[in-house]
């Protein structure tokens, strides 16, 4: 199941990669997802951010003093709001209580840094994940064994988010990315218009129209074929008919002529019906 971890600033970007390391250890079949660590390099940044969006099941918003109000976190709570069920989505309070929470994430049930409500989180996370849950008793094991470890790193990050520096690359602008992604469509559009040739190069056409004139030429040679079978069974069903005439008239048995004549009139239609 897939797990769509928002992020916006630093603090919140060491919290939302934190979380990617640390839920798989608890519930196997959660897969996290986190831009800057998961986009492969030359795919497409928005292309990229919304297949994941699209594909997620879970969404768990990192929500940090410095990210209250970025115009980022705002858009992937919109997106997320649109695709999940509210219950699946949780902003993840780190440092921020939740009277100072406004905008669409106050729409959401948040997640409070400490041992309750992150486990709470991880309940609901893990019944999400359907057939693949883990069973009651083995989730309370898991939890308990490997929460120690997600507190003393996040607390590390925590105490030390006002005076670490950390150079972590911020998600460009949505619009700006989109209007790239625009601009660079529009000029491949030019170079097409310019040249038609890049988008239908001669060589389709020339396939083309082999492909059709051969199509056409066996379609005329079957039915030349057909026409020719038709006047024969034509033909040899009068002279059948005149040979049961003849014979009644003679009162003579069937012969080896007779049996001939009747056998190429079936060979005919076979042909005629394949």
């Amino acid at each position: 199941m897939k797990v769509f971890l928002s992020w916006s600033g630093q603090t919140s970007h060491k919290v939302a990669t934190t979380l990617r390391e640390w839920i798989p250890l608890v519930i196997h079949s959660a897969k996290p997802y986190v831009s800057s660590e998961d986009i492969d390099k030359g795919t497409r940044w928005s292309t990229d951010i919304a297949k994941e969006l699209e594909d997620s099941t879970f969404g768990i918003i990192c929500v940090t003093k410095d990210n209250l109000n970025a115009p980022w976190l705002t858009f992937e709570a919109g997106a997320l709001s649109k695709k999940l069920e509210k219950a699946y989505v949780s902003p993840f309070l780190f440092g921020v209580k939740r009277a100072e929470i406004d905008g669409p994430i106050l729409q959401f049930q948040s997640t409070i840094f400490n041992e309750k409500d992150v486990k709470k989180l991880l309940t609901t996370l893990n019944k999400a994940c359907g057939e693949n849950k883990l069973p009651e008793s083995t989730f309370e094991k898991v939890f308990k064994i490997m929460y120690p470890n997600l507190e003393k790193e996040l607390n590390i990050i925590l105490n030390n988010s006002n005076n670490e520096v950390i150079e972590v690359e911020e998600p460009e602008s949505y619009n700006q990315k989109i209007l790239e992604e625009i601009l660079e469509l529009s000029r491949i559009n030019q170079k097409i218009l310019k040249d038609p040739k890049i988008l239908f190069p001669p060589e389709y056409f020339d396939y083309i129209l082999k492909e059709r004139t051969l199509s056409t030429n066996e379609q005329k040679m079957n039915q030349e074929k057909n026409r020719y079978l038709a006047l024969e069974l034509e033909h040899r069903m009068g002279q059948f008919k005149r040979s049961i005439s003849a014979y009644k008239g003679k009162n003579r048995p069937i012969d080896n002529d007779l049996a001939d004549e009747f056998d190429r009139i079936i060979e005919i239609i076979s042909k005629n019906s394949v």
